[in-house]
């Protein structure tokens, strides 16, 4: 089911016209119109309003193989929804541009989407703040991480899985024990060696 197809059905169901949509989203009701037409998409922010507004997963609204009966197998509170049908692995924020083939999103249950200013150019970074249940996931996202080793820039995703901490590169994958700090340490001075800077290294825990 399509995005514009999953927007009428939710604003239906909720007994809601394109004007009230519109003016929850502050946008016209020539935008919801266009939406539902499938003829333009939403922004990321109007996203994840309508994610708030009807109780769904970012999960739910954008990829066309769920549907929106799917959607009774998730508690969704605001913007960030907890799947109870698999357990999940890993949980981090991945950076969209970072990526060099972006179906790796297929893998990833993504609860909320982020536009971060960076100051420069690009104007805004997209996160996503995600979990997947794919044992196999670190190996997947080291295969498409971009990296320019000529010009020493090499992106990388850190997301972590139970106690341990992953930091991965294009083809390299680095985790630590979080609480062993000779671990952490060893880590750091890898990422250091691949060109990131000490206060890239800030990562949560």
């Amino acid at each position: 089911m399509k995005l514009s197809e999953k927007i009428i059905n939710l604003r239906k169901t909720n007994g809601m016209t394109q004007e009230e949509l519109a003016a929850i989203c502050n946008v016209s009701r020539q935008s919801i119109s266009k939406w539902e037409a499938d003829i333009a998409l939403p922004e990321t922010e109007k996203l994840l309003i309508l994610g708030d507004t009807f109780r769904v997963s970012m999960d739910i609204l954008l990829k066309d193989e769920l549907t929106l009966n799917e959607a009774k197998d998730v508690h969704s509170c605001g913007s960030n929804a907890i799947h109870k049908k698999k357990q999940e692995l890993y949980e981090g924020i991945l950076i969209k541009e970072s990526l060099a083939d972006d179906s790796i999103i297929d893998c990833l249950n993504i609860h909320k989407i982020e536009l971060w200013n960076t100051g420069g150019k690009p104007k805004y970074w997209t996160a996503l703040f995600f979990t997947s249940d794919r044992k196999d996931f670190p190996e997947q996202i080291s295969k498409v991480m971009l990296s320019d080793s000529d010009k020493n820039e090499n992106w990388f995703v850190d997301f972590k899985a139970g106690n341990e901490k992953y930091i991965v590169f294009r083809d390299r994958i680095l985790k630590y024990q979080i609480g062993n700090q000779a671990e952490k340490e060893y880590v750091c001075n890898e990422c250091k060696k691949l060109g990131i800077a000490n206060e890239q290294m800030n990562w949560s825990e």
